[in-house]
């Protein structure tokens, strides 16, 4: 489309010129760091340009939304969200933006609408695919619907709510607190100021010694060529798992005690501007259905509305329709395939490769095709 991409810190931008159409940052960023964008925010609407922020769905739940620092739209992926890590994908995107771009955003678009009763009925606004309009000219098949994991990511939503999930997000934030406080009292140094679960850590002591021991753990960690060294905490992570980091960096010290300290319990984002005050998930769906029954019984009556193979055949062969049998869905809950982080080493994940491989031959084989390629089609 002939449009330039610039790479820039923006801790050194002073100002954006007047031929940048939008600008895209992190929050929180790459290093885990939650920076201060408001300079950089208010420099580029006074350029005339929109602001676009990545961001993480469970960290909002405790830091102020990006409509709420200025952004003008909102995207990232839901795969922390409910959704096994799978290598990498595959995972449903979410894409949000302020009321006036609302008609020109990809994707679909649902209206509301009144049924002969008077109902309120709600049905896609935009047609879902596009394949007869120019490529450069439509404004949704640039989107493939990911819906089992939309739907996985939902209802992940819909059973913890708003409550569940800020519980969730705390535990993930005190642990990664009470992580850097025990790394700062043995001597390594954290990068980070602001943070919600992942930290960049200059270490006290030598790199390889440091990952001997955590491959011994089987931890693995992210090792930046800067020699610093990332680490990331979600809702799987214990105390024990806090207190095998502190032997892989030597620190002598218990998580349990780190976190009875006062500073621990003052170094948190509910302590800082980025505290998130406004509500959400304030509709009645996030909020009535948080046990097994009422889940299911839920998700049931959401089933009933709609055409599947368990009512009758289903018409025009479309693809949103397909059947996903009991043997297709049982590996997405399986450990060993759906629990591999998709920056794990590839020594860690021959069983992958081998199914890569196993699978091109066979399409290869049933299509007649030289090569097949797996890259993502989002």
């Amino acid at each position: 489309m002939g449009l330039k991409v610039k790479i820039v810190d923006f801790s050194t931008v002073t100002e954006v010129e007047k031929d940048i159409s939008a600008v895209l940052f992190q929050y929180p960023d790459t290093h885990g760091s939650v920076q201060n964008f408001k300079n950089l925010i208010d420099k580029t609407h006074a350029a005339g340009a929109l602001v676009c922020c990545a961001t993480d769905l469970m960290a909002l739940t405790m830091m102020k939304s990006p409509g709420e620092i200025g952004a003008d739209v909102a995207v990232g992926n839901s795969q922390r969200f409910g959704v096994p890590l799978g290598y990498g994908g595959p995972h449903a995107a979410f894409f949000a933006c302020k009321n006036n771009l609302v008609r020109i955003m990809p994707g679909r678009m649902v209206g509301v609408s009144r049924d002969v009763d008077g109902k309120d009925a709600y049905r896609l606004a935009l047609q879902t695919r596009e394949q007869h309009i120019r490529r450069d000219k439509a404004t949704s098949n640039i989107c493939t619907a990911q819906a089992l994991l939309a739907n996985m990511a939902a209802m992940y939503a819909v059973y913890h709510g708003p409550a569940g999930l800020q519980k969730i997000a705390e535990r993930i934030h005190h642990s990664t607190v009470v992580c850097a406080k025990g790394l700062e009292s043995g001597g390594h140094v954290v990068r980070n100021s602001q943070f919600f679960d992942t930290l960049k850590i200059q270490p006290s002591l030598p790199v390889q010694d440091i990952k001997a021991r955590a491959e011994a753990q089987q931890i693995n960690l992210r090792y930046f060529p800067d020699g610093d060294i990332g680490i990331s905490i979600d809702e799987t992570v214990r105390e024990r798992d806090i207190n095998d980091i502190f032997a892989i960096f030597n620190v002598d010290v218990t998580a349990e005690q780190v976190s009875q300290r006062p500073d621990t319990l003052s170094s948190s984002l509910e302590q800082s501007e980025w505290r998130r005050t406004s509500s959400y998930l304030t509709q009645p769906v996030f909020n009535s259905h948080h046990s097994e029954t009422q889940i299911m019984r839920y998700m049931k009556s959401l089933e009933n509305k709609d055409i599947s193979l368990v009512h009758s055949m289903i018409a025009l062969g479309s693809c949103t329709m397909k059947l996903n049998s009991a043997t297709e869905m049982l590996p997405s809950s399986m450990p060993e395939f759906g629990n591999i982080h998709p920056f794990a080493p590839v020594s860690q994940v021959g069983g992958y490769h081998q199914m890569f491989k196993e699978f091109e031959a066979d399409l290869c084989d049933f299509t007649g095709y030289d090569n097949i390629s797996f890259q993502s089609n989002r």
